[in-house]
């Protein structure tokens, strides 16, 4: 009990006043688990206000158009935690009355929720004493006790499960949870954290051992790859844009851009006038065809580094499907086609 008693003696001291944190309902638990998936707290807390004003409660959101929910959040990343999210929504409505299920093990089964969220939402919402084990706890974990287990292995989950299951206040979980994962987002960060003024620095192992930095340990690394993405921002001679919905499974499922072409390098505009370049985009001939920017544009995903280049290419005639600027802003993009609209469109 040492270890969690001053743990939440902390947390009272230091924690941050997140709107999350002053309730028990599911649904906001949820959602708020579910944006900050891969994402800082700085970033998701106006992400999460904005989706408690539009969708109040899990029926509002269900009730939303897919539209709808992928442009609240853009610019949030790892799009298929939008989809999952307004299909689970759309399930607990149709399937539980609109009435989260009110066990770890019940919330396992929801698309979308994994042990992590599951055991947020059941010790937040119910107080149902099951750990919940992030990134942070990992870190927290293995610096403290000297856990030299591979994060990346299969053995890790369970037995950094098993010790923050030992570890847990069963009396107040959500508190013990809550405090752990703000110990390791605020003072057990994982770069230069502040051993000097840690309530723990006179039993922390990996403090005592000088292993700090380099624990935890993660051997797999993430292999990253390198895509070339052309835009082609076809445009007709009143002003109208051609724009689709990306349908390949990947990054950015259901969510709109222009029509693509994607080569294995970066190409110079000689690659449009060869036979290289076939498409069915469009019938209408074409005019001119030039690079916005000089260089391409690097935009960095956890597994691919894309280097973007943006084309004008006007065409002749009026394109079929064709729509106003006005109305490409009212669509959902991934943000670095966003971006580009609102300055160059």
């Amino acid at each position: 009990m040492h270890f969690s008693n001053r743990l939440i003696q902390w947390y009272f001291q230091k924690k941050r006043d997140l709107p999350w944190r002053n309730t028990q309902n599911p649904y906001e638990i949820w959602l708020s688990e579910i944006i900050l998936q891969q994402t800082r707290v700085v970033q998701g807390l106006p992400y999460f206000d904005a989706f408690i004003n539009a969708f109040p409660t899990v029926y509002h959101l269900a009730n939303a158009s897919e539209e709808q929910v992928l442009k609240l959040w853009q610019g949030l990343g790892y799009y298929s935690r939008a989809r999952n999210l307004h299909q689970t929504a759309q399930l607990i409505v149709s399937s539980y009355k609109g009435v989260f299920p009110s066990t770890y093990d019940g919330l396992l089964q929801l698309k979308g929720v994994g042990p992590y969220t599951a055991a947020a939402i059941a010790s937040f919402s119910f107080d149902e004493a099951v750990p919940v084990v992030d990134g942070n706890v990992f870190r927290v974990l293995a610096r403290y006790f000297g856990v030299e287990t591979d994060i990346s292995s299969h053995a890790a989950k369970k037995e950094f499960t098993q010790l923050a299951q030992e570890l847990i206040d069963v009396n107040q979980p959500a508190l013990f949870n809550q405090a752990i994962m703000e110990f390791g987002s605020l003072q057990c960060v994982p770069v230069n954290p502040n051993c000097d003024e840690c309530v723990f620095n006179d039993s922390c192992v990996a403090l005592q051992r000088k292993k700090v930095h380099l624990l935890p340990i993660k051997l797999k690394k993430t292999k990253v790859t390198t895509r070339y993405l052309n835009y082609l921002v076809v445009t007709d001679e009143n002003g109208f844009f051609l724009v689709q919905k990306r349908a390949t499974k990947g990054i950015w499922l259901n969510l709109y851009e222009f029509p693509l072409v994607e080569t294995n390098q970066e190409v110079q505009v000689d690659y449009f006038d060869s036979g290289n370049f076939q498409h069915s985009f469009f019938q209408n001939p074409i005019e001119t065809i030039i690079p916005f920017e000089t260089k391409s544009i690097t935009h960095k995903l956890s597994h691919q580094n894309l280097q973007i280049r943006f084309w004008k290419l006007t065409v002749l005639g009026v394109l079929e499907n064709g729509i106003q600027s006005e109305e490409l802003k009212k669509l959902p993009f991934p943000i670095v086609l966003f971006n580009f609209i609102e300055k160059n469109l």
